[in-house]
């Protein structure tokens, strides 16, 4: 036996363990990047049990980025605020998504909404669990991105201007955020509370299927499980905000022209309401039937997926709007597949 392999194995391995080991107990690493034209102020909020992290909010210049060290079985959540003004002092307030502390730092505190916000548990049963969230509102672009993992380890996030495409009666403002249809009404419905508080009976409504079709990896409404939450093992992460789109806040916003009044006196699970489309009004209920000649025309050419993604809200968003964007978009995914 040649006892220089056998100590050259023994080294090798005991490297590999010690490095396995590391990374078990360093956790991962937290990439913050901002590309937005402006200036963002990350808030970081950990979990009950869960150490808190070198900071609780931080400002984030345009094009800059900054990182952190968490350790395994951390859980907490990320956001960006924006519209902030502080004075010398780290004194101030933020327009969207503010912590309610009066300060740069959050302090404990969490996100008023609307915001959009990434969410993870580290090293749970060995591996990682990250999702982002249009479950509290959106406010700006995210997306999460995976590094040095092993398994699926998929990006995740919402990189559509949804601001754009947000329905007069969740707008914030002039646009600089758009609220969940939750927060909106507050009707059971919406919030999958009292009688609809199980996936059984909290399904998609409208609102949610309006973030849905723009973010399909994001979570939309609470019980969104099965397409929103991803896994990873040993992986590192980089949030960026405004993660390169066409369209920033900086640029003038276009006022949305779908109108969708809920029905929250009877707490029926249903959505109706009305829309113009190209000048027509058209009456949607929670049937979701569709115009045949409107969704052909539509599937055609794929403008109206083309327009959604580019944030061109001129067009009405209706439920036979999304039904076909979804069938046209799956129809594309299963095209790219067919031809990998």
């Amino acid at each position: 036996m040649d006892l220089s392999n056998c100590r050259c194995w023994n080294l090798i391995l005991s490297i590999a363990f010690l490095a396995l080991i590391s990374r078990g107990v360093s956790g991962a690493t937290f990439t913050f990047v901002n590309k937005c034209e402006y200036t963002v102020w990350p808030g970081v909020l950990a979990n009950a049990g869960s150490p808190s992290l070198d900071s609780t909010g931080f400002e984030l210049p345009k094009d800059s980025s900054r990182t952190f060290q968490a350790p395994t079985g951390w859980s907490g959540r990320f956001w960006g605020r924006t519209g902030c003004s502080f004075d010398t002092s780290d004194q101030g307030y933020c327009l969207t998504a503010d912590c309610g502390s009066g300060q740069v730092e959050c302090n404990g505190a969490g996100a008023a909404p609307p915001a959009t916000l990434a969410e993870f548990t580290l090293g749970s049963g060995g591996q990682d669990f990250y999702d982002v969230s249009l479950v509290d509102g959106y406010n700006l672009p995210m997306l999460v991105e995976v590094s040095s993992g092993s398994g699926k380890c998929a990006s995740t996030g919402c990189a559509v201007d949804l601001n754009r495409v947000c329905p007069a009666e969740l707008k914030v403002g002039d646009g600089e955020a758009c609220k969940s249809a939750c927060e909106a009404f507050g009707s059971p419905e919406y919030c999958c509370s009292g009688a609809y508080g199980s996936p059984a009976t909290c399904k998609p409504t409208v609102y949610s299927e309006i973030f849905k079709s723009a973010c399909p990896r994001s979570y939309s409404y609470a019980y969104d499980d099965a397409t929103s939450t991803f896994t990873c093992t040993g992986a590192d992460y980089t949030i960026t905000f405004c993660p390169s789109i066409p369209s920033q806040k900086s640029t003038t916003p276009v006022t949305a022209s779908t109108t969708m009044t809920p029905d929250v006196s009877t707490g029926s699970g249903s959505d109706s309401g009305s829309a113009s489309v190209d000048g027509t009004s058209s009456s949607e209920s929670g049937s979701n039937s569709q115009s045949g000649s409107k969704s052909a025309a539509m599937l055609s050419d794929g403008s109206w997926l083309a327009d959604l993604a580019m944030g061109d809200a001129t067009k009405s968003l209706t439920p036979s709007n999304l039904q076909s964007i979804l069938i046209f978009s799956a129809t594309l995914s299963l095209l790219s597949f067919l031809h990998l």
